[in-house]
This record gives structure tokens, sequence and C-alpha cells, in this order.
């Protein structure tokens, strides 16, 4: 039902963008948000925005380099990612919450999409 993509190999100080792409139904209402789990480490929360888009919430570890957005017409989310970092390499998680505002990180999501991996090289 959430489909993440663009994750791969970037070297460090790069960018890459990552999509979640909702299929099977909608998320309308929803906010959605972005979890990342290292090899070795407990999941974590990397970011979150609410329904209509207006505002977010990061992590300390990511605010300032990531963003996230959101496209209702077309069910997706984007976390865009600069200023990569080797210690950012993890397997990313779409998403998403049944409410409207951000509650991450203090909830666990009802929805989780399969996972993209973003290594970054030094």
């Amino acid at each position: 039902q959430l489909q993440a993509s663009g994750g791969g190999l970037v070297q460090a100080g790069g960018s890459l963008r990552l999509s979640c792409a909702a299929s099977g139904r909608t998320f309308t209402g929803y906010a959605m948000g972005w979890f990342r789990q290292a090899p070795g480490k407990e999941r974590e929360f990397v970011g979150g925005i609410n329904w209509s888009g207006d505002s977010a919430l990061y992590d300390d570890s990511v605010k300032g380099r990531f963003t996230i957005s959101r496209d209702n017409v077309k069910n997706t989310v984007y976390l865009q990612m600069n200023s990569l970092k080797p210690e950012d390499t993890a397997v990313y998680y779409c998403t998403a919450d049944r409410a409207t505002i951000v509650r991450f990180p203090g909830i666990t999501p009802q929805y989780w999409g399969q996972g993209t991996q973003v290594t970054v090289s030094s």
C-alpha cells in the first residue's frame, strides 16, 4: 500500500530524493512520516508531515538537510535528502499515521512501506 523508491548509492555530500506512493487505498487525512534503520541499530524517526503539508517535524540529526513534502493529488510523499553523510546509511521506511497532525515520533504509525536502501559512501 505504501511503495518507497529512490534509494541508492551516493557519495557523502550528495543528494537523493525518496518517493513514497500510496496504492490500493488513499491516505486522506493521514500524516506521513519517514523512519530509518541502520544495520545493528534500532529504527529511528527521520521526519513527518501533516495532512495539509504545511507543517513538518524533523529529527535533529537531519534538520536543515532533509525536507519532507507531499502531493495529495498524487498520493505521494517525498523526502529530499541533501548533504548526505555516511551515518545516513540505512533502510528508509515510509509510514502513515491516522491523524491529520504530526504525532511522530511518539507513536507507532499504523502503515509501513517496504523500505528502500540508502547507502552513503565516504
